[in-house]
């Protein structure tokens, strides 16, 4: 039998031997990076399911914390609402102060203004020569009574009303003919009021 010559035919073919660099070298994905979105076999979105004790306590979590924010709003308001409160009391007391310390002011020069008003009522009668002075003297007493004005000051018109023991001082009690019993007769001392409250009352005589 005659031997089969080995040719070329007969070697078993070479297999490629890979570089260094090709062993290395990964499959490119040319998709879109599906690292966020875990897919499962199939290739359908993975489904994270809870247990119910899962459930529970995050149901339990979210009602604490909404309780946690309505008690946060209300403590918010009350702050809120005790501030204001607080601002307006201060304003208040600023105010009564300060008309408090305008009242014992104005009460200082009421005495002046009691001074010009005897001058003013005895006036010297029939003696031409001191009209200048009299002139004088009433000019100063509308002077003062226009800056008590200004600043809120009111004298009180007692005489013939009614005697209101809240605005005025009996310094008598008269029987009078001519004037009907519980009024007024005269006023021996003008009282004031600054606004509704009355600074000094005013003394009077009152009839029987």
């Amino acid at each position: 039998m005659a031997k089969k010559e080995k040719g070329i035919d007969d070697k078993e073919p070479k297999k490629e031997k890979k570089s260094d660099h090709q062993e290395n070298v990964e499959p490119v994905n040319s998709g879109k990076d599906q690292e966020n979105q875990p897919e499962t076999e199939n290739g359908s979105e993975e489904v994270l399911l809870l247990s119910k004790s899962e459930v529970d306590e995050l149901k339990n979590n979210l009602e604490k914390a909404r309780k946690k924010e309505q008690e946060n709003l209300e403590s918010w308001q009350r702050e809120r609402a005790d501030f204001i409160n607080y601002k307006k009391r201060i304003e208040r007391e600023q105010t009564q102060n300060g008309q408090n310390y305008k009242a014992e002011l104005l009460k200082k020069y009421l005495v002046i203004m009691d001074d010009l008003d005897l001058a003013i009522r005895n006036k010297p009668q029939n003696h031409p020569e001191d009209n200048s002075w009299v002139e004088g003297i009433e000019l100063i007493a509308r002077k003062l009574h226009s800056i008590f004005e200004n600043e809120g000051l009111e004298k009180m018109e007692c005489e013939g009303n009614e005697f209101d023991p809240n605005l005025h001082q009996a310094i008598s009690y008269e029987e009078h003919s001519d004037v009907e019993s519980g009024k007024i007769i005269e006023v021996i001392q003008s009282g004031y009021k600054l606004g509704d409250r009355v600074i000094r009352p005013a003394l009077v005589r009152v009839a029987q």
